[in-house]
């Protein structure tokens, strides 16, 4: 099952207590059911993200949350409730690694498509930068409305 859908994010930023940067952004993406392997939510970044030229993909399987950029930057970040884990994060400018301490992972996704909730602590360079989080809803385009003539 491949189908197109309507993506709504809500990202949070947290650098220090109080201090927070909210972004939003509604766009169009695709969301695939894979053999086995649960689902995958696939959207373009824009120039709105900063990451222009960049595909960014959930994969969502049972036990993780995996966000994959590739283009302008390439990264890979596994959001496991209760684990670290530790990545490359490749820039034009050179790269980091990056710690990823998730504290929540949640998916409920369906043929209509559904949610996600990710919130975790971030590191680069073992130095702690702040609390990130997203939510995330997928769902169906609406149809287009058809006006009878007269």
């Amino acid at each position: 099952m491949e189908k197109p859908v309507i993506i709504s994010i809500r990202g949070v930023q947290a650098t220090e207590p109080g201090d927070e940067d909210i972004m939003e952004l509604v766009t169009q993406g695709v969301l695939r059911q894979e053999e086995g392997e649960g689902f995958s939510l696939t959207y373009l970044e824009s120039e709105l993200t900063g990451l222009e030229g960049t595909t960014t993909t959930f994969q969502v399987a049972p036990d993780r949350i995996t966000l994959r950029r590739e283009g302008t930057l390439n990264s890979e970040m596994i959001f496991q409730e209760g684990q670290k884990h530790v990545s490359l994060y490749e820039t034009p400018y050179g790269g980091l690694m990056l710690g990823v301490n998730t504290h929540r992972a949640k998916a409920s996704l369906g043929e209509q498509g559904g949610k996600l909730s990710i919130r975790y602590a971030l590191e680069v360079d073992s130095q702690p930068i702040g609390e990130n989080s997203f939510e995330i809803q997928i769902s169906e385009p609406p149809r287009p409305t058809q006006h009878l003539g007269q």
